[in-house]
């Protein structure tokens, strides 16, 4: 085949990707498809990836990776069902639509179902993946061009929704908490941006110490010295109910997530 991916759609998490994926693959081995002709010549500008066609992308394409919404995505398998080969792998990307349903769809060829983040853009993101009639060769085919997008993790089906509301939503909880933290900073008087500078930094150098210590309750605890600072605040936090709050908006992403694998 002419191609190692092809990608229908180009939007925000079709580009983390592809951002990611070009920098394992061969240059030219990349070609991306786009309703919207300006996202798809982008994505060519920035990441060296090839514009063409939809018949092209998909019939020359080894992985096709469908970037399209869980609403639109059986549609979208129904318009180039015809032009995959035999020998075709499709990645979903689709919220709550299982490899089963996948694979009722696009009939007896390999399935790959990703849960991607945001971050796969700078290559800090996880990408949680299921596989359904695809040889050994090829999933590891697949784990090593998506390795430059971060933590490739292989999960039971039956897990990938709930632990997608963490890895997915996730990074925008953890943008709503950081502007609250940057604005509280402005408030006190520090320049925005040095404000989001410092919040940044502590983001990053707080969650490489969970991924080492796996103990973020401890960690918390060492923070917080005898009638200090930081005990105030995280009083304060406790107060308004952030622990809870975010629990409650992982459990909201999953049931919606649920209620979209109901209605497929």
């Amino acid at each position: 085949m002419k191609y190692l991916f092809g990608f229908i759609g180009c939007g925000n998490m079709g580009g983390a990707l592809i951002s990611a994926v070009t920098k394992a693959a061969p240059r030219g081995a990349v070609a991306v498809y786009d309703t919207d002709k300006s996202k798809a010549d982008y994505t060519v500008r920035e990441y060296s990836a090839v514009a063409a066609d939809i018949k092209t992308v998909v019939s020359e394409s080894k992985f096709v990776v469908l970037g399209v919404k869980p609403q639109v995505i059986f549609e979208c398998i129904g318009g180039i069902k015809e032009y995959l080969s035999p020998e075709s792998i499709v990645i979903s990307m689709a919220a709550g639509v299982s490899v089963s349903a996948i694979k009722d769809a696009v009939g007896s060829l390999g399935v790959i179902r990703i849960m991607p983040n945001l971050p796969a853009a700078l290559g800090e993101g996880i990408i949680l993946y299921t596989v359904s009639g695809v040889s050994e060769g090829d999933e590891a085919d697949f784990v090593r061009y998506f390795t430059p997008c971060g933590y490739v993790d292989k999960i039971e089906e039956s897990k990938i929704d709930a632990a997608s509301a963490i890895t997915g939503c996730g990074p925008a909880f953890v943008y709503i908490f950081a502007e609250a933290l940057a604005d509280a900073a402005v408030e006190c008087g520090i320049p925005r941006d040095k404000a989001v500078e410092y919040v940044a930094g502590t983001l990053c150098g707080a969650g490489r110490m969970i991924q080492k210590y796996k103990t973020p309750a401890t960690l918390k605890d060492a923070v917080c010295s005898a009638g200090g600072t930081t005990i105030a605040g995280v009083h304060a936090l406790e107060r308004a109910g952030l622990r809870a709050a975010a629990m409650d908006a992982v459990v909201a992403a999953y049931e919606k997530t649920l209620k979209l694998s109901k209605n497929k």
